[in-house]
């Protein structure tokens, strides 16, 4: 089997299709995996796909110049599942004139859009705890970059790879992601499956709503505030993932991009953090231009402790046991709850605890909430 990168590493950048002439490039996902793998029949060994790939060469980075802590002070700060940071810049881009590249959920899928309209860069607020698809995405900024300024935002992996792919920077910015690691889309999909939805009817799906941890499905969190479902379980415990993403090269203090956000964990505003608290890290003139017409109010921040607070600034997530048996036991076929009582059970249990005790209805027993 001949790949574009190291077996098993592929992260689903999509560079590498996105540049292959021939459409000899296809992506396989088997969940625990991902690879990249090329029509031999097809291939012309111009090498394009290797080389625009972030895994097959060393990404320049670049050690901040700033670090803060902030949020922004308009209302989109409540549509953001931290201070805000993204979208107020986003905004301030626009409105000056650019187009911003990112993610959204459409159609049951998370794919990247490009846009200079205000109302559809708000769709692209919120994490998303799940691989996204960029597929199409490099060249619709390529051709935008001829005429007009562009700013990408993704993962790391994602932001070096536009970087790979675009040879004429000017006019391109760039903010990375804070990221733990991805699960497969198809493990999203199971999931939701087997509580009752279909991804592909949903209007609208979201993974946490600031600190409250858990799946909201058309507006309505899947189970009691406070209680953390399975699939963000697993995920906090970093259980999910694909491989590439416990030996990720940019879980490094030096960053891929202009400007970092993130999450401002063990900030000492607490009051602030109910609304949310961005992690701002700025590299270059570039992102401290953007950064400054954005309009933030910005604290200072005790970089150690930042970093304490997000191992993913000096170490990838690790691989655990708990991770082999995960998959071991999703190939073996089954269901994701009952995986992950398995692998997690106290965790799982007290989670419905929180339920039972959040439950107002005294006609439930908790041997009914433990079978939920």
């Amino acid at each position: 089997m001949k790949t574009v990168c190291e077996i098993n590493k592929c992260n689903g950048c999509m560079a590498c299709v996105s540049v292959c002439n021939r459409n000899c490039i296809k992506i396989t996902d088997s969940m625990e995996n991902m690879n990249c793998i090329i029509d031999e029949k097809s291939c012309v060994n111009c090498n394009n796909c290797r080389n625009v790939c972030p895994n097959n060469k060393k990404n320049k980075k670049y050690r901040p110049l700033q670090w803060k802590q902030g949020w922004t002070t308009f209302n989109t700060r409540s549509l953001s599942s931290s201070g805000g940071a993204a979208l107020a810049i986003i905004s301030s881009f626009i409105q000056n004139g650019g187009y911003v590249a990112s993610c959204l959920f459409k159609d049951g899928e998370f794919i990247f859009e490009l846009t200079n309209d205000l109302e559809m860069s708000k769709k692209f607020a919120g994490s998303k705890y799940v691989k996204s698809n960029p597929n199409g995405i490099y060249l619709k900024i390529k051709e935008r970059l001829k005429t007009d300024k562009v700013l990408f935002i993704g993962l790391p992996c994602q932001v070096a790879a536009v970087n790979n792919y675009i040879e004429d920077k000017k006019n391109l910015y760039t903010i990375d992601l804070i990221c733990h690691g991805t699960p497969s889309v198809k493990l999203l999909e199971k999931y939701i499956d087997e509580i009752g939805y279909d991804i592909n009817s949903l209007n609208d799906i979201k993974f946490r709503e600031k600190n409250n941890f858990g799946l909201v499905i058309n507006g309505k969190k899947i189970l009691g505030e406070g209680v953390i479902d399975h699939y963000l379980c697993s995920f906090l415990e970093s259980i999910n993932y694909t491989d590439n993403c416990y030996y990720c090269q940019f879980a490094t203090f030096e960053r891929v991009s202009d400007i970092t956000l993130g999450d401002s964990w063990g900030t000492e505003y607490k009051e602030q953090q109910k609304k949310g608290i961005s992690l701002i890290l700025t590299q270059t003139k570039k992102g401290k231009e953007i950064q400054e017409a954005a309009g933030l109010e910005l604290k200072d921040i005790d970089i150690d402790k930042a970093i304490s607070n997000n191992h993913q600034l000096s170490r990838p997530s690790e691989l655990t046991a708990k991770r082999k048996k995960f998959f071991y036991l999703i190939n073996k076929g089954v269901d994701y709850k009952t995986t992950i009582f398995i692998v997690l059970g106290k965790m799982i249990i007290r989670q419905k605890i929180k339920g039972f005790l959040a439950v107002s209805y005294t006609h439930l027993t908790l041997p009914t909430i433990l079978r939920v």
